[in-house]
């Protein structure tokens, strides 16, 4: 009998998987493909991957910035992306040498849920049958390709995510039919690339949910860059390779090589049986609580499949949360200080609430903001740079809200804001936080004295 098997061996697969069976159950990790999911292998990591490669060669190019002097510098994009393929090969050994550390038993192929039975819950794999005492589902999320008129007759021109990353040659030009963080992380590669991008989002501003005034000021840069924007534009159709839209009541189109359409992703919760065990569904994935139970007793759900924080860093504290309380820990899964990062350059980061969030919530809330120059070491490491660092605090007892950031590094600055605003720290106490100097780190310091 298995104390717990897991569908999907995603960041909230694995992640409870190898915690699980370092506190002594007997754990069956079910996957389909390749350890990681579509994090380690179609998202987070190939395309920071892509993305430090695109750093290094714009750094490069503009060395002379910095006193140093690389004439004629170019690139070979098959090197990239060979690069990136074995960044991802490694790091998926390494997943697999944990399972093996911590005694999981990992079973490739398609996991199909039978039901219930008087042995257990009962899963199919490869013609076998696996008997477990509990269950936890994770099997991810897909992108989610609209009903454009066009779309399927277009061929390997459209591409998801996973097809982008599969390109061996660099597209003279890429239209974006989605202005998110997977859109705009995919528009900074290929803007320095060299690659014409237009990016074409639906709503007035990119990056939905991140500060809107620090999107803004992202979108101002990359259009300085060249990347052509249109926002509340919706795309009616594909004509070949021209994307027809709609914008101010007019029709227009723009052409290109390639064509990425990310405007989503939805919650994977067929082929597999779901509903052999009666799991309630909510918004298009499966309903939990806070400590990740369905309303079926011992199934449990994590990850993009609850269809609610679709980021890897949550899927795997959600995982987390279900071995910590099926081993004796009680546990519960908060969303309050869940950070927020693109991975553009500049990169933007954030956690906790926005402005706009705060308003929408009638949280009464002040706000101070400065620009990333008063930290030294970005002055130093970022010649001609500008970024912004926001704080918003509780009104009444001076509680951190939110922070964000607009600006390199802040993708390794953002963890202590959500440390803070976890701990429900005040201004006060943050003003008696030692930061190291110089970092640029020290922005969120010099923000909080500026109240």
């Amino acid at each position: 009998m298995i104390d717990l098997a897991i569908i999907g061996a995603g960041p909230a697969g694995y992640v409870a998987a190898e915690r699980a069976g370092a506190k002594g159950l007997k754990v069956a990790l079910f996957e389909k493909n390749s350890l990681g999911g579509v994090c380690l292998n179609e998202g987070c990591i190939p395309t920071k991957t892509l993305l430090y490669s695109a750093k290094v060669y714009d750094t490069a190019k503009h060395g002379d910035k910095y006193g140093v002097f690389a004439p004629d510098v170019t690139f070979d994009f098959g090197k990239i992306v060979d690069r990136k393929n074995k960044v991802v090969r490694k790091l998926v050994g390494g997943v697999g040498a944990k399972m093996k550390a911590h005694h999981v038993e990992v079973i490739k192929g398609d996991a199909y849920i039978k039901g219930r039975g008087t042995e257990g819950i009962e899963i199919e794999c490869g013609g076998q049958s696996f008997f477990a005492k509990n269950l936890l589902i994770c099997t991810g999320s897909e992108a989610f390709v609209p009903p454009i008129p066009g779309l399927e007759s277009a061929g390997d021109r459209i591409l998801s995510n996973r097809e982008i990353l599969a390109l061996t040659e660099k597209p003279e030009s890429l239209v974006i039919i989605g202005g998110g963080v997977i859109g705009m992380e995919f528009a900074s590669f290929f803007n320095s690339m060299g690659t014409k991008v237009t990016v074409i989002e639906m709503l007035d501003e990119i990056l939905t949910g991140m500060d809107k005034g620090m999107s803004a000021m992202l979108r101002d840069m990359y259009a300085k860059k060249g990347v052509e924007f249109n926002l509340q534009s919706k795309v009616v159709e594909i004509d070949g390779s021209e994307v027809v839209f709609e914008k101010d009541g007019q029709r227009r189109s723009v052409g290109g090589d390639r064509i990425l359409v990310s405007v989503g992703r939805r919650a994977v919760i067929a082929g597999f049986g779901l509903e052999n065990l009666g799991v309630e569904l909510y918004r298009g994935g499966i309903k939990v609580d806070e400590k990740m139970r369905t309303n079926v007793p011992n199934v449990y759900a994590a990850g993009d499949v609850t269809g609610f924080s679709l980021l890897a860093h949550t899927a795997s504290r959600e995982g987390e949360v279900v071995v910590n309380n099926l081993t004796g820990r009680g546990d519960i899964m908060r969303y309050n200080a869940i950070p927020g990062v693109v991975y553009t350059n500049p990169e933007i980061a954030g956690v906790g609430l926005t402005e706009e969030a705060a308003k929408a919530k009638n949280i009464p809330y002040r706000v101070s903001s400065l620009p990333m120059a008063y930290a030294g070491r970005f002055v130093a490491e970022n010649e001609g740079g500008n970024g912004v660092c926001k704080v918003l605090v509780g009104e009444k007892y001076g509680e951190i809200l939110g922070v964000h950031m607009l600006g390199n590094p802040s993708s390794e600055m953002i963890y202590g804001a959500c440390m803070a605003i976890e701990q429900e720290m005040t201004l006060k106490e943050m003003e008696e936080v030692v930061f190291p100097h110089p970092t640029v780190s020290e922005i969120f310091k010099e923000t909080v004295f500026s109240f």
